[in-house]
């Protein structure tokens, strides 16, 4: 069959049997109708189009009407300078701090060592005598021979002694230490300067002195258990 419609085998022809259309190179599928923002790729299709190469890949885009998206990466931005230096200033705030804090702990302890600025051994007498140097700092009564008295007693020297039967351990208070302190007596009549533990063997000698001097005058008052 033969006729205005037919192509090579007598069937339709197909938009590849048709001849090129005036303008296109030979063999060239004519493109639709390009945007403005195609048409200069639309003419440079039609220049560098080879026979050998149909479809051209590169401006495939074109015959769908389609346009390949771009990738945008957004721009890698540096920490801003002030906020740097903020935080540099900072941890130099903190480190002066501690200096600071350090140093003035440093300083208490040495103030606290006697006027004399001489050390104690560690020992029941360097411990006595550390705490009477504190104590007549602080204005706390008691005297060398009353305060070993009651450690004798009360401890037997041990810094470590822990009293887990009485009615304070019943409690869930035991006394420790050299004088058998419990921790809120302790906690009351701490003396700053001198180390925020009950067992310290210092501040325990001091607490205690403090608490029988506000409750008994001094601790050359007490000849028991207080």
């Amino acid at each position: 069959m033969s006729g205005r419609g037919a192509g090579p085998q007598g069937g339709p022809r197909s938009r590849r049997d048709r001849a090129p259309s005036p303008g296109s190179a030979a063999g060239c599928v004519p493109l639709r109708k390009a945007s403005r923002s195609h048409a200069y790729c639309s003419a440079q299709h039609q220049a560098d189009h080879r026979p050998d190469r149909p479809g051209c890949r590169r401006h495939r885009h074109h015959r769908t009407g389609r346009h390949r998206p771009r990738r945008h990466h957004p721009p890698q931005t540096k920490p801003a300078a002030h906020a740097t230096q903020a935080a540099a200033d900072k941890d130099d705030k903190k480190a002066d701090k501690k200096a600071d804090d350090k140093a003035e702990k440093k300083d208490d302890k040495a103030e606290d060592k006697g006027k004399d600025g001489k050390s104690y051994p560690d020992n029941l007498d360097g411990w006595i005598r550390e705490a009477k140097a504190i104590m007549d700092k602080h204005d706390i009564p008691g005297s060398y021979d009353s305060i070993k008295r009651n450690i004798i007693r009360e401890s037997a020297g041990d810094p470590n002694a822990v009293n887990d039967w009485d009615v304070n351990a019943q409690k869930g208070t035991p006394s420790r230490g050299l004088l058998q302190v419990i921790q809120p007596t302790f906690d009351q009549y701490h003396v700053k300067g001198t180390p925020d533990k009950l067992t310290d063997p210092v501040a325990n000698i001091v607490a205690a002195c403090n608490y029988a001097a506000d409750r008994y005058g001094t601790m050359d008052n007490v000849d028991s258990a207080y």
